[in-house]
C-alpha cells in the first residue's frame, strides 16, 4: 500500500486536494497566526475556576527512563524541562505515574513511594522554572499542570523489561492469547477487595500530586489499561461489570474517593472513546524483512468486548455510553475535563497513534494515517456537539507535520475542540507551539516529528524512549547503537519467517 508522505506536500493547497482526495472533511487554515495576529490557539480557556494561557496542551509522554526505585532520572528531568520550554499552556499529565509499584508498565515507570515525593516536588519546580525562564516571571500563572495517575493493569512489567505480570479485570477472548494468559487462570483477575485497596493507592497518589503543587490529577482510563479495561467488562459478575454503572464504578468510586480527601484538586480523565480488536500483520502479505498491512482479528460469532464500538462489529464507532459516562463524570462526580484518545497501543497501534512509519514490531498501516487522526478528530467533534460546555483536548496531530499549526488552528476555530494536545512531536521539536505564537519559522530547525517511532520501537524493546533520528540528545546516545541492534535482529528474524 502507498500513502502520500507529508513531507512531499509542498503547499497547504495540496494538503486541502489530498485530504479531498480521501474524502476527509477537515477544518485547515491557509496561514498559522500568531498571538499578536489574533491566533484562536492564542485565546484562553477556562477550566474549572482556572485560566489556561492558550489551546496548546502536552500529552502525558512516559519515557521508560525513571530509577528502579520510581524517581526521575536525568532524563526524565530533561523532558519536563522541555515540556516547560514549549509554549503550551496546559500540561496534561506530564506522564503516567503508577499508583502502585505492581502497577507499572515497566521496571523505570515513575510510581507512588514515600521517598519519591521530593523527587517529583523537584520534577514539578523544573518544568515551572524552565517556563518563567523562557516565557517570563508571571508566565506560571495561566499555566494548568497535572499528574495522571495510572494501573498498567494487563499490561503490567514491573519488574521485567520484557515479562508481563498482568492484572485484569477479566479474561479477554482475544487478549489473553495475544499477550500468553491463560483463560482459566483466575489468579490475575481483580477481586472486588482488591479494587478497594488500589482506590486507596489512588488517592494517596493524588495527596502527594496535591501538596507537591499539581492542581490537578487524570485519573487515567484509556489504552487498554485497568481502568479502561474495566469499561468493557461486560461479563464481570457483581457490581463491577455487566451495564455501564457497574462498568464504570471502579472509575467512578475513585474519582469520588479522591474528590473527597483532595477537594482542591480538579479532576480530569484521559478517555479511550472508542476501541477496535487487535490487528496483526497479514501473513498472505508480508514481504521478506518486513511486516504486512495489518487486518483485525475475525470477532464474528460472539459479541465483542470493546467500548465505544458496536459490539457486534467492532470497527464501527458508537459514542452512545462514552457520552453517558462523560456527562455522568461530570454531573454526579465532579469532572472538569476530558484528554480524548481511542484504542491501545499494545494491540491496534494505527488508529491510536497513526504514523506513516509504524513501531518495527508492529504491522504497516492498513489505511492512509490522515484517515485514523480524521477519524479521531471527527469523534471529539462529536463529543464536543453532545458536550458542548465540556473542556476537551484533542489527540493524533503530530502526523500533520508541517500542516500541524494550520489543522490545530482550524479545529479550535470550528469549535470541534477545546484544546490541541501534542506527544510525539514535543519528544523532537518541543518548542514549536512557542514558535507558532510567535509568528517565528516553526520548520526552520527541520525537527518537526516525521512519526518515524522510534519513540516507541525503542521502549517495545526495554530502551529508553526518546526521538533518536531528530533530537542529537537520543542519537548521540548509548541507548542508539542498542536500538539500531535490535531493529536490524528484527529485520533479520523477519527476512528467515518470510522465507
Amino acid at each position: 500500500m502507498t500513502y502520500q508522505r507529508i513531507g512531499a506536500i509542498k503547499t497547504v493547497d495540496d494538503f486541502h486536494q489530498v485530504l479531498e482526495q480521501l474524502g476527509l472533511e477537515l477544518p485547515v487554515d491557509d496561514q498559522p497566526l500568531s498571538a499578536s495576529e489574533g491566533s484562536p490557539m492564542a485565546e484562553s480557556l477556562c477550566v474549572g475556576d482556572f485560566r489556561i494561557g492558550n489551546r496548546w496542551c502536552v500529552h502525558p509522554m512516559e519515557g521508560w527512563d525513571g530509577t528502579v526505585g520510581g524517581a526521575p532520572s536525568e532524563h526524565t528531568i530533561r523532558r519536563w524541562k522541555h515540556f516547560g520550554e514549549s509554549g503550551c499552556k496546559w500540561i496534561w499529565g506530564g506522564e503516567a505515574f503508577a499508583v502502585t509499584h505492581d502497577g507499572r508498565a515497566n521496571p523505570n515507570q515513575l510510581f507512588f513511594h514515600e521517598q519519591n515525593v521530593e523527587p517529583m516536588r523537584q520534577l514539578l519546580q523544573t518544568l515551572e522554572e524552565a517556563h518563567r525562564t523562557r516565557f517570563g516571571s508571571e508566565a506560571t500563572d495561566d499555566l494548568l499542570i497535572g499528574l495522571q495517575l495510572t494501573h498498567s493493569g494487563r499490561f503490567c512489567r514491573p519488574n521485567s523489561k520484557i515479562a508481563l505480570e498482568p492484572r485484569i479485570a477479566y479474561h479477554h477472548p482475544f487478549l489473553d492469547a495475544k499477550f500468553g494468559i491463560d483463560p482459566d487462570d483466575d489468579s490475575m483477575v481483580l477481586t472486588d477487595d482488591d479494587l478497594k485497596r488500589l482506590t486507596d493507592a489512588y488517592v494517596a497518589a493524588a495527596k502527594m500530586a496535591r501538596e507537591i503543587g499539581f492542581r490537578f490529577v487524570d485519573v487515567k482510563a484509556c489504552h487498554g489499561y485497568l481502568m479502561h479495561e474495566f469499561l468493557s467488562a461486560y461479563d464481570r459478575p457483581g457490581p463491577y461489570g455487566g451495564d455501564i454503572m457497574g462498568r464504570s464504578r471502579f472509575l467512578r468510586e475513585t474519582i469520588d474517593a479522591v474528590r473527597s480527601e483532595c477537594p482542591e484538586l480538579m479532576i480530569g480523565v484521559r478517555l479511550s472513546v472508542f476501541d477496535r480488536p487487535p490487528y496483526h500483520p497479514d501473513p498472505a502479505l508480508t514481504g521478506s524483512g518486513k511486516f504486512g498491512p495489518g487486518i483485525p482479528e475475525d470477532c464474528k460469532g460472539a459479541p465483542y468486548p470493546g467500548f465505544g464500538c458496536t459490539r457486534e462489529n467492532p470497527l464501527i464507532i458508537d459514542l452512545t455510553e462514552p457520552i453517558r459516562l462523560m456527562r455522568l463524570l461530570t454531573d454526579e462526580h465532579g469532572v472538569t475535563m476530558f484528554n480524548i484518545s481511542c484504542g491501545s497501543p499494545y494491540y491496534n497501534p494505527h488508529i491510536q497513534r497513526p504514523a506513516f512509519y509504524p513501531p518495527s514490531d508492529g504491522y504497516q498501516p492498513p489505511e492512509d494515517p490522515l484517515i485514523g487522526c480524521v477519524r479521531q478528530i471527527h469523534a471529539v467533534a462529536d463529543l464536543k456537539r453532545a458536550l458542548p460546555d465540556l473542556p476537551l483536548v484533542g489527540t493524533a496531530y503530530s502526523y500533520f507535520q508541517e500542516y500541524l499549526p494550520h489543522v490545530a488552528q482550524g479545529v479550535v476555530r470550528a469549535g470541534w475542540v477545546d484544546s490541541v494536545g501534542i506527544g510525539r512531536l514535543v519528544l523532537s521539536d518541543w518548542e514549536l507551539p512557542a514558535k507558532v505564537l510567535a509568528g517565528e519559522d516553526y520548520n526552520s530547525a527541520k525537527k518537526i516529528c516525521r512519526t518515524f517511532s522510534d519513540c516507541t520501537t525503542a521502549p517495545r524493546n526495554g530502551i529508553i524512549s526518546g526521538c533518536f533520528p531528530l533530537d542529537e540528545y537520543y542519537k548521540n546516545s548509548p541507548e542508539a547503537e542498542e536500538l539500531k541492534s535490535a531493529k536490524s535482529a528484527l529485520r533479520e528474524r523477519l527476512s528467515k519467517d518470510s522465507v
